[in-house]
């Protein structure tokens, strides 16, 4: 149990991770192209297998906290039953990804192991 609260000041930018497969690659796609189209954000490869921790196929959409009350409502009315994962980038790899993580949609199972122990 930390003794000190975690400052909201060491999230440097937040990630987006939008999981599809065959047959919801279109929503996945119509969704990245409307968010392309709004905000300013740096959107990442197409990963039509699972990378990293993440058990699907999925793209990420990385994004400064500035954009956070309106790209992520946006998200949120516009995923198509699409699952999302929308995680702070606060330096602690593994909590960001379980702990400190929002799924909209399923929850879908993280490979914790490769990612970094909490500082």
């Amino acid at each position: 149990m930390p003794t000190t609260p975690i400052e909201s000041a060491r999230i440097t930018d937040y990630h987006i991770h939008v999981y599809y497969d065959a047959d919801s690659r279109d929503r996945a796609a119509q969704l990245r192209e409307w968010v392309e189209e709004r905000f300013a954000v740096r959107m990442g490869r197409w990963h039509d297998v699972p990378v990293g921790p993440h058990v699907q196929a999925m793209y990420q959409i990385q994004f400064v906290p500035d954009l956070f009350p309106t790209l992520v409502p946006f998200v949120m009315m516009n995923r198509m039953g699409l699952t999302v994962l929308l995680h702070p980038q606060s330096g602690r790899p593994r909590d960001d990804h379980t702990i400190n993580a929002t799924w909209m949609g399923a929850v879908l199972p993280v490979k914790t192991e490769v990612l970094r122990e909490s500082d």
